[in-house]
């Protein structure tokens, strides 16, 4: 990858996380949304993001269609924040990696302690 396309990967990560904690205005969306990765295309028209949601589970699914229902929205945002001849389509992926590990880690320490 490109150190610019890098630059832009990180760019993006940041507005679109602020984008989604800031600005989208949608009682839809609970815990803590965290976006965890970003692959944008050689000619950057088009990014995969990868987020995790903290919370709970019924919760949770409400905030994945609340996200990808306001991809447009998201998109529009980031175009205006960020200066590229092209904004990149986006496609919202749900990332469990983090609550994975967080559940392996909690394992560990029930292991450690003896109470499994």
């Amino acid at each position: 990858m490109s150190l610019r396309n890098e630059r832009i990967r990180k760019t993006l990560m940041k507005e679109i996380a602020d984008i989604i904690q800031k600005e989208l205005k949608d009682s839809r969306i609970h815990g803590v949304v965290s976006i965890t990765d970003i692959e944008i295309s050689h000619d950057n028209s088009f990014a995969k993001v990868y987020y995790s949601v903290f919370a709970a589970e019924e919760e949770k699914q409400t905030t994945i269609n609340a996200i990808t229902e306001n991809t447009a929205k998201i998109r529009y945002e980031v175009g205006r924040r960020i200066r590229l001849r092209l904004t990149p389509e986006l496609r919202f992926i749900p990332d469990n990696s983090l609550e994975r590990g967080a559940n392996v880690t909690a394992l560990i320490n029930k292991i450690s302690k003896g109470e499994i």
